[in-house]
């Protein structure tokens, strides 16, 4: 990996720069002019600079870049605002509040991806749909196809998703367990602290409700799926068709929604008071329809029915509710789960990023 890069001339300034780095693992390569950094730009996992730097990029019409820090020793000049706009610039950070913004900030860019991770939100149209089975085998694909994902269990009712991975005795932390109030969590200690499984090089972790305790609050929720997309992880959430505020909090950071649909009349109405709900938050919704259908309805009247395009369909798994019940959620990847999951994440792969391009966020004055 490429080292973080600093374009920052106050010698004070550096330092801290330098030590932050140092505290959050990383090393810093210090380079003189724009010129010298034109060559790090699309490569390096952050960039550092002070206010000169930044006006000095911001005149050389430097593209806008994700992780992008501007440091500064006192709160900067107003002029250095519309340049940090420009340039796409993350955080905005006053060191002489203290070093701990920066040392977080640094330790969170350096383990990001440029284009970070995507994030999915699965609903069942109405009870009994399948939702929280579809967004564990979701977290299933991405685990056989050797990536990293993260499911997060939005549905304090649900039973817990660690039930229907099969993983209620994996040690690691549930809701009830975690205390935040918002903010930033790195990503590491995250990964660190939740439980997990693995294979053929991939991880899933997963952040469950549990069977008594409460639920998440919507800045924890939040957070968690933050940092997943800053690690770079496929981040699934399970969210109730009721959308509570913490459930809320999970759509308005999807990238694509999809709701699962029997393909029945009564959960086509049902589907479609929640579909208007999730469309109303502007998120990207598609249906995913359950067969077989006993009144011989046809995926695209379903779909039509209640007001989305239509993803895939999902017939029926054999067998798949004495496994669940046994302890055993479903590792192979044929049959029309794990195909559902597949065409998902196909789906979610190919749609565009709807965090903002810029997300300015001021550290001056410890805010």
């Amino acid at each position: 990996m490429e080292r973080v890069v600093a374009l920052v001339a106050e010698p004070e300034l550096l330092d801290e720069v330098l030590q932050a780095a140092a505290v959050a693992g990383c090393e810093v390569e210090r380079v003189a002019d724009v010129s010298a950094l034109r060559g790090h730009w699309h490569t390096a996992p952050a960039v550092v600079l002070d206010p000169e730097g930044a006006r000095a990029c911001a005149f050389a019409a430097l593209p806008r870049r994700p992780g992008v820090l501007l440091a500064s020793n006192g709160p900067p000049d107003a002029a250095v605002w519309p340049c940090a706009v420009e340039l796409g610039v993350e955080r905005v950070i006053d060191v002489s509040v203290g070093p701990d913004a920066l040392r977080t900030a640094l330790a969170d860019l350096v383990e990001t991806p440029l284009d970070g991770g995507r994030v999915l939100a699965v609903l069942g149209g109405c009870g009994g749909a399948g939702a929280s089975v579809l967004a564990t085998a979701v977290g299933q694909a991405v685990l056989h196809r050797s990536g990293r994902a993260l499911l997060v269990d939005c549905d304090p009712l649900g039973g817990g998703l660690d039930l229907a991975l099969g993983a209620e005795s994996e040690s690691g932390v549930r809701w009830p367990d975690v205390a935040l109030s918002g903010g930033r969590v790195p990503a590491s200690a995250l990964r660190t602290a939740l439980p997990g499984l693995t294979r053929a090089g991939g991880t899933l972790s997963f952040l469950s409700c549990s069977r008594n305790g409460p639920g998440p609050a919507p800045q924890a929720v939040a957070a968690v799926v933050e940092a997943g997309r800053r690690s770079g992880e496929t981040v699934v959430c399970d969210v109730p068709r009721q959308l509570p505020p913490a459930a809320r909090a999970a759509l308005d950071r999807a990238d694509l929604a999809v709701l699962v649909v029997p393909a029945e009349v009564r959960a086509c109405a049902a589907a479609r008071r929640v579909a208007d709900q999730v469309v109303e938050r502007g998120v990207s919704l598609h249906a995913v329809v359950r067969t077989p259908a006993p009144g011989g309805i046809r995926p695209a009247e379903v779909a039509e029915a209640v007001g989305v395009p239509l993803l895939t369909t999902m017939r029926s798994e054999p067998r798949l509710s004495t496994a669940l019940d046994q302890g055993r959620f479903p590792v192979r990847t044929r049959g029309p789960l794990a195909k559902a999951a597949r065409e998902i994440l196909a789906a979610l792969d190919a749609s565009p990023l709807r965090h903002k391009d810029v997300r300015a966020f001021s550290e001056v004055g410890g805010g």
